[in-house]
C-alpha cells in the first residue's frame, strides 16, 4: 500500500513500511536463533529478542494508525470509508505488484 489514507482535500497520510524497515534485521534473528538447541537459555534469549522486534512493527504500525483517526476526529466532522476489492486487484496484472 502507498498511501494509508487520502482526504477528500488532497491531504495524503503516507503508510508506515514498518515490517520493510526491520525484514532484514528479523530475517537475521531467526535464521540465528534456528541453529539454538531446544529449550536452551540461549534460544530463550533469542526469541525474546524476535518478540521485541515484533512487537516494536507492531507498535510503529498502530502508532501511525492512532495518529491518522486521532487527526480525522479532531479535524472533519463525517468519515466515509471505500471499500476496495483487493483480491480482485491482485488478479489484475496492471494493478498487482510486479515482482
Amino acid at each position: 500500500m502507498k498511501t494509508l489514507a487520502t482526504l477528500s482535500d488532497g491531504k495524503v497520510f503516507e503508510s508506515v513500511k514498518a515490517y520493510q524497515k526491520f525484514e532484514a534485521k528479523l530475517s537475521r534473528l531467526q535464521y540465528l536463533n534456528r541453529h539454538k538447541k531446544l529449550g536452551s537459555a540461549n534460544r530463550k534469549k533469542a526469541q525474546r529478542k524476535i518478540a521485541r522486534l515484533h512487537r516494536k512493527v507492531a507498535n510503529i504500525r498502530q502508532d501511525a494508525l492512532h495518529k491518522l483517526t486521532t487527526y480525522l476526529a479532531k479535524n472533519h466532522g463525517s468519515v466515509v470509508i471505500e471499500d476496495l476489492n483487493v483480491s480482485g486487484m491482485l488478479r489484475n496484472h496492471k494493478l498487482a505488484k510486479i515482482s
